[in-house]
């Protein structure tokens, strides 16, 4: 559980009206505009409103609402007032509105979920992280302390008279908590401001209200790969909706220890890093609750989530446990977008067939490491971004990734348009129709290639060329490339970083 970054030096504010792709969106009355740092992490804001000057008065008010906030309930500004207030001891503290509003909610729902919600998870995320720095696991003793610790009382509210006293010295950690409240009151702050619908993501968990529906599509955890099918999609309008899930954040101990990896989400009934579930996603009517009961899932057996779903009227909910089997709640389908079919999960891999001479070996993938570093910048824009294979002809056989945001400005991926212009005349199909995507907020993100062409076709054996792009306004233009020999042998490449991508990793492995 991560603390609230702070947002009112680093929110970076869009100098046009960005993603309505969007042309025919703004014809429509919606608007599009993209954030980074906010809550710590990246904001996407979706707003319908009769003019952009409605638009931008909405955004504005989110932000303003974010930046107000974070000056209250930020764990790492020093001058907040969360991190004042939790400095305090045996002290009575009158507190504002929203810091007793996050409070009691912490007290509500660690007593609905029986201790599987805890601000104090905090103290024994810090236990774990100082010993694996060190290269071991927490002692039995370590554990047993932090979770003597954890378990007592933290705070006592008195809400006549609106204080709040800190009665013990275990960090804590408002986190993803405290982001869905905020998230929660920045959507209500841009309709006040004129908008009819607005569609709030923050860090993937999203809020959506007024005349706005919006299509989330859920991740597979089974699979890390960023260029993978959707698990699911739902379709929403005056919901809520939070994903929580160890998939893509696990903590890995040194491997000389040979120890599993271990989930980020630490059980506070335990102290331990939580096992089980895969990921949980819960669609609420509001994002307190959307939030709370997607992070708890994810530590509570899945029985026990089903069990207090079941008193709590009014929410849905997909649960994937690690061993890949699900559980949808039974109006799960009732929210299910069109073109989204489920299918169950088969633990294991069938054996593959061994590859014929001169066929690309199926028992074999390469998996692409990516990273779009944070910029410090106040007119950054996210940048357009293009993975591609080329055989031995520059032929561009497989496109993997194209983040984009608007199609008329494809063209600036300059090596990716040629090389897709000379195939578009080829084969007379338009592939950034079927690959193309939003633009991606800065982190890691993973691509796999099956060694299958356009069309899905096995493509053969040999040395192929894996280029990747980026080029972003007001920024740089950066193009790598690698040729590898996919020949049935592990193999591994790095290429160079740069201002717009991290290193690249290469990595051409049995599945």
């Amino acid at each position: 559980m991560l603390p609230l970054a702070m947002v009112a030096t680093q929110v970076v504010v869009a100098q046009e009206l960005v993603g309505a792709t969007q042309r025919g969106e703004r014809e429509s009355g919606t608007w599009v505009f993209h954030h980074e740092h906010v809550l710590g992490t990246s904001l996407e804001l979706k707003v319908k409103a009769s003019s952009a000057r409605e638009a931008k008065a909405a955004e504005s008010a989110a932000l303003a609402e974010f930046d107000r906030q974070d000056k209250i309930l930020s764990a790492w500004r020093a001058d907040s007032e969360f991190s004042r207030w939790e400095k305090t001891r045996l002290e009575a503290v009158p507190v504002s509105p929203e810091l007793m509003e996050v409070l009691a909610g912490f007290d509500r729902w660690r007593t609905v979920t029986d201790g599987a919600l805890d601000p104090s998870a905090e103290a024994a995320v810090r236990l774990w992280r100082s010993a694996l720095a060190e290269g071991r696991t927490p002692t039995v003793r370590e554990i047993a302390a932090t979770r003597e610790a954890m378990a007592q009382e933290h705070w006592v509210l008195n809400r006549e008279r609106g204080t709040a006293m800190r009665v013990s010295d275990v960090p804590l950690a408002l986190a993803s908590f405290a982001k869905s409240t905020v998230s929660e009151d920045a959507a209500q702050a841009a309709m006040r401001a004129g908008a009819s619908g607005v569609m709030v993501n923050v860090g993937g968990d999203v809020i959506v209200r007024g005349t706005m529906q919006q299509v989330v599509e859920l991740a597979d955890p089974r699979d890390s790969a960023d260029n993978v099918a959707p698990m699911d999609a739902v379709r929403v309008s005056d919901r809520a909706v939070a994903t929580s899930g160890d998939y893509k954040r696990g903590v890995v101990l040194r491997a000389a220890l040979q120890k599993p990896e271990y989930s980020h989400i630490i059980d506070p009934r335990t102290a331990i890093p939580a096992s089980g579930v895969a990921s949980a996603t819960v669609i609420a009517k509001d994002a307190q609750t959307a939030g709370a009961l997607a992070t708890a899932f994810s530590v509570m057996p899945m029985e026990e989530s089903v069990a207090l779903a079941k008193r709590l009227p009014g929410l849905e909910y997909l649960i994937v446990a690690s061993d890949g089997s699900e559980v949808r709640s039974a109006g799960w389908a009732t929210y299910q977008a069109p073109g989204i079919r489920p299918v169950a999960y088969v633990p294991g891999r069938a054996p593959v067939a061994k590859a014929a001479t001169g066929e690309w070996n199926a028992a074999f993938e390469l998996a692409i490491g990516l990273e779009l570093p944070r910029i410090d910048d106040a007119r950054y824009r996210r940048p357009y971004v293009a993975v591609w294979v080329e055989d031995a002809d520059h032929f561009p056989v497989r496109t993997l990734a194209l983040w984009t945001q608007n199609p008329r400005w494809l063209p600036e991926l300059k090596a990716w348009y040629r090389d897709d212009q000379i195939r578009n005349l080829a084969e007379g199909t338009d592939v950034s129709k079927t690959v193309g995507a939003a633009t991606r907020p800065p982190g890691h993100y993973m691509l796999k290639w099956d060694g299958k062409d356009n069309e899905g076709k096995p493509v053969k054996a040999g040395k192929y060329t894996v280029v990747v792009e980026a080029s972003r306004e007001h920024g740089t233009y950066q193009v790598e490339r690698q040729e590898i020999d996919f020949n049935g042998k592990p193999q591994q490449a790095t290429l160079p970083a740069g201002k717009e991508m991290g290193a690249v990793t290469l990595d051409y492995r049995k599945r």
